[in-house]
């Protein structure tokens, strides 16, 4: 994997372009950075082996961060220039948050263009994809929503993102309403 990741932040140090990666590549970084602690808890520091893989661990951290920090300005530059990316250049994370920056820049213009043609400017805003918005009815504590994460608790006319199986369940049982966001 080292020769991997000195490969890719190579690339994207020498590229003012961003580098194609593979959409897996960061959990496979993830993987491999978990192994290097693994094989450093197990070896006696003061050994040669032991020094080594010190060494290669402060080096591929500082590769990580160096890629990964240089490809986010690479993506910013490419939204604040108005041009796209292709999306197979970038890994699952990256698609993420290159979705989340164009909805911000999309937000951005709509402000402008608000403030251009003489009106207030207004925010339009919509649940992550997976989750819905709503408006709570009744007094609910604490819930576990499936994705494992603490909702709550809840007083009457709160407004919560929730898990769009958590909030349809409180929809059925009349302990909330679906609040539509889009304009």
């Amino acid at each position: 994997m080292y020769d991997d990741l000195f490969s890719a932040w190579k690339r994207e140090m020498e590229s003012p372009e961003i580098q194609p990666l593979p959409k897996d590549f960061y959990t496979r970084l993830a993987d491999y950075m978990r192994w290097i602690r693994e094989e450093r808890r197990m070896m006696d520091e003061e050994s040669l082996r032991g020094k080594l893989i010190q060494l290669e661990e402060e080096n591929v951290k500082k590769m990580i961060t160096d890629l990964i920090q240089t490809r986010y300005m690479k993506i910013l530059q490419i939204i604040m220039a108005g041009g796209t990316l292709p999306l197979s250049s970038l890994t699952e994370e990256e698609e993420k948050l290159y979705s989340s920056l164009m909805a911000g820049r999309r937000a951005l213009e709509t402000i402008l263009n608000d403030i251009l043609f003489g009106q207030r400017p207004r925010i339009r805003q919509s649940a992550p994809s997976g989750f819905a918005v709503i408006r709570i009815l009744k007094e609910i504590p604490q819930i576990v929503g499936v994705d494992m994460k603490v909702y709550g608790p809840f007083k009457p006319e709160d407004i919560a993102v929730l898990p769009e199986e958590n909030a349809r369940v409180l929809v059925k049982q009349g302990a909330a309403v679906e609040v539509d966001v889009r304009e």
